[in-house]
């Protein structure tokens, strides 16, 4: 991966992660700024490092639905002009500005990686699209369970520092 997709694909996760960040520090204004910092930061990294493992990950799916596997065949990765319209979705589709915007323009960015995707594994369009889509959900849904873990780890923990 070049410099310029690491850049893109962070500011991308730069943008998801202030979308979720920022409204808890508004909720809680008790929240200092260098912690808020330290957690916009490693969201951005874990966002950044989600958006590199979705192609990545559709390529993998594909391959297990191949019948031959693909011996010598590079993964699908990004490119800048694949992962520009990712940080443009990250920060028009701002999760503040609601889910269905949110979804829509991440369903955008994956059609784009769909043709590349279906390029280099040999498979059909619709086919590379699902494992797209698996990736992306899978992708997410592992997001998701772990945020809600760390959340009631940190809530757990508080209430024991407080008694």
């Amino acid at each position: 991966m070049s410099p310029v997709v690491v850049v893109l694909l962070l500011f991308a996760g730069l943008s998801e992660s202030a979308g979720r960040i920022l409204p808890l520090i508004a909720r809680r204004p008790s929240v200092s700024r260098p912690h808020a910092i330290q957690l916009l930061l490693t969201g951005a990294v874990v966002e950044g490092a989600v958006f590199a493992l979705w192609p990545l990950t559709a390529w993998t799916l594909a391959e297990l639905v191949l019948s031959p596997p693909l011996s010598g065949v590079a993964a699908s990765t990004w490119t800048p002009g694949l992962a520009a319209p990712l940080l443009l979705a990250a920060v028009l589709a701002f999760p503040l500005l609601g889910p269905l915007l949110h979804l829509l323009l991440f369903v955008g960015v994956g059609a784009g990686l769909v043709a590349p995707l279906a390029a280099t594994t040999g498979l059909g369009w619709w086919p590379a699209a699902g494992c797209l889509a698996v990736a992306g959900v899978g992708l997410g849904a592992a997001v998701e369970v772990v945020r809600r873990l760390v959340v009631k780890i940190s809530a757990t923990g508080a209430q024991a520092v407080i008694t």
